[in-house]
């Protein structure tokens, strides 16, 4: 059976082994000293993430090129590796300080503070080792611009930290969320076109996909933290309202913002128009990421 006869929940139960398959060969074993650090790396590596940021990378690079892309994995896997460097730090202490992620204590609860800070460093650091390999420097820079403190991640992350001291606000709930989630999904996407060979109509698409997607991504999160129990989230449940987080429920309700994630589905499937047939995958992890729930 090819990739495009399985089902959606069959894809992705494959493409997840595709991609762990090569994290697994790409990370250094727990045997590597020092030992201690890639036990940790490994541990919140492999502890059981959905894999959304690769799959909608190697997706966009298909719809690119009609098929498979020689390397796009490889740049796929990066970005897990920064995502959960993101996870590792944001479940500290000094941030979020939460003791569950993906089901499973977090891993600053595993291996102590230091050792999860340490950690988090090495995935950010080793992403960008992996992606110099591929020996295509824009994709590096697009990767660090994500990741970053202008409109990237780490600009998000501030800005959800100050917010937690502001009255929330429609500005201030974007400015957070498109750089602190929306940053991240949208470089998937430009990364496996780009390896793909993109051309600049065929980017801006997927460009505009990737901001639909990543807006509905973060309002679907903060939907599912308000309704949903922590073993249903496999992380704790609650804890926006409890460090009075600026989340799209407390800004608009819970009802308009289920209108405004379905808004966002639509306008992530018209994005697509261009890509025709090849886009398919990309059309059913628009609604995967609107329907999920957890």
């Amino acid at each position: 059976m090819t990739l495009s006869e399985l089902s959606l929940k069959e894809y992705l139960v494959e493409q997840t082994r595709f991609v762990d398959q090569e994290l697994d060969r790409l990370m250094p074993g727990e045997d590597t000293p020092p030992e201690t650090i890639h036990k940790a790396m490994r541990y919140s590596l492999f502890a059981g993430g959905k894999r959304i940021r690769p799959v909608l990378c190697l997706e966009a690079a298909r719809a690119v090129q009609g098929g498979d892309v020689d390397g796009a994995v490889t740049v796929a896997c990066t970005l897990e590796m920064i995502h959960t460097y993101s996870l590792i730090h944001d479940d500290l202490p000094a941030l979020d300080n939460d003791d569950l992620r993906r089901g499973r204590p977090t891993s600053h609860k595993m291996f102590g503070e230091a050792m999860a800070i340490l950690a988090g460093d090495s995935l950010l650091t080793y992403a960008f080792e992996v992606l110099g390999r591929v020996g295509d420097a824009r994709l590096v820079e697009e990767l660090a611009r994500a990741s970053g403190t202008v409109r990237g991640m780490i600009a998000g992350q501030v800005h959800d930290i100050e917010g937690e001291k502001q009255t929330p606000t429609a500005e201030l709930l974007d400015r957070i969320h498109r750089a602190k989630t929306g940053a991240l999904l949208k470089c998937s996407l430009r990364l496996g076109a780009i390896h793909a060979g993109a051309t600049a109509e065929q980017l801006d698409a997927i460009s505009a996909y990737g901001e639909h997607i990543g807006l509905a991504f973060q309002i679907v999160d903060d939907i599912l933290d308000v309704t949903q129990t922590s073993e249903q989230l496999g992380k704790t449940a609650g804890k926006d309202a409890e460090q009075h987080k600026i989340t799209f429920p407390a800004v608009y309700g819970l009802e308009q913002s289920n209108a405004m994630a379905e808004e966002q589905r639509v306008l992530s499937h018209e994005a697509l128009a261009m890509f025709g047939t090849r886009a398919r995958r990309l059309h059913e992890l628009a609604d995967l990421v609107v329907d999920r729930r957890s």
